[in-house]
């Protein structure tokens, strides 16, 4: 379950059994990628193992948006991460809202006010690069102090790697900046998406070129370099339930379909405002006011000028080749298996 908590309600009772203790791990988990995968893995355990309930907490809005005007893009919605870590095995998934007040909380009354008092917490799982409190003065070291003086445990994972890349928030950006989404899936064990209503564009796609495209509403979770991906677009009556409708390309929804997705600006027909479009193949539908889900494979080409229509329909004609090959290629183990990509 999904509890939204403000500091001034943290004392509210919980709708869940917390008289046995809990192991709790804390932190933003942007993406919900490997590395924190593992960490709500080893809380599942050291639950089973002591009995205790299994409990992630995270906050909203991300800290870096309280505490600095140049926070970086999330790599999921608000939705899509809540509803990730409910699906990891969590009884419980805390959502504490982030405010300066809370940011201004030394380590010790943090733990004591929002782990100890409200959670009934028995041990502490925190990632490699993990802080809390003020200034980010509650370092591993100095929460295992505070855990030996109030009687609780803490264990500290430490940085998990994937073909010698350190999984992270900040490693994944980088790579979706520069196009690179399959090797950003690999960190995150799924395929990088981005999910909004279709919207009205200008009706060049089928109207002019014979490639009629979705056209997504601006979405609040980070988009990969601009440019052409051959992606998996799933469509939906609504957003549903935030989870991924396409975990792994080798088993995706029933409704996904090949597409090919242009991040950009059009510049064959002026310059314009950023815009994400998906062609889908084998579709034939009205999509307008419906919810649709892009997944990036791989990044075909950049964005190019061209001369006219008739040159910029042979080149989609082209892209979309590519892209089906791709989209046969990841179904059948992927680009080249370079990590598995399993579901949460």
């Amino acid at each position: 379950m999904i509890i939204t908590r403000t500091l001034e309600s943290l004392d509210q009772p919980f709708p869940i059994d917390l008289s046995p203790g809990s192991c709790v791990t804390v932190g933003n988990f942007d993406g919900v990628h490997l590395g924190h995968r593992a960490l709500l893995s080893l809380t599942l355990e050291r639950a089973a193992a002591t009995g205790g309930v299994p409990v992630a907490v995270t906050f909203a809005p991300h800290p870096l948006e309280v505490l600095t005007p140049h926070a970086p893009p999330r790599l999921t919605t608000p939705e899509t991460r809540l509803a990730l870590l409910e699906a990891s095995g969590m009884a419980l998934v805390l959502l504490v809202s982030f405010t300066p007040e809370l940011a201004a909380l030394p380590p010790e009354t943090f733990v004591r006010r929002v782990l100890l008092d409200t959670l009934n917490m028995r041990e502490l799982l925190i990632g490699y690069d993990f802080t809390l409190g003020k200034g980010r003065s509650g370092t591993p070291e100095v929460l295992a102090r505070i855990g030996k003086a109030e009687g609780f445990r803490v264990d500290r994972l430490e940085a998990l790697s994937v073909h010698d890349e350190v999984v992270s928030s900040t490693r994944i950006r980088d790579l979706l900046r520069q196009g690179q989404v399959w090797e950003a899936s690999t960190l995150l064990g799924r395929l990088y998406s981005v999910q909004g209503e279709v919207v009205h564009g200008k009706n060049r796609g089928g109207r002019l070129l014979g490639f009629p495209t979705a056209n997504l509403a601006p979405t609040s979770a980070m988009l990969p370099k601009p440019g052409v991906y051959a992606t998996l677009a799933t469509p939906s009556e609504s957003a549903g339930s935030g989870l991924p409708a396409v975990l792994d390309p080798t088993a995706p929804a029933p409704d996904t379909r090949p597409a090919v997705t242009n991040i950009g600006y059009n510049p064959t027909f002026g310059p314009g405002a950023l815009t994400v479009e998906t062609f889908l193949m084998d579709f034939d539908g009205d999509l307008y006011g419906k919810h649709l889900e892009v997944a990036f494979l791989e990044r075909l080409r950049g964005e190019i000028s061209f001369t006219g229509p008739e040159a910029l329909m042979e080149q989609i004609r082209k892209d979309t080749d590519q892209a089906r090959k791709i989209v046969e290629r990841a179904a059948s183990g992927g680009k080249g298996a370079t990590a598995p990509l399993t579901p949460v």
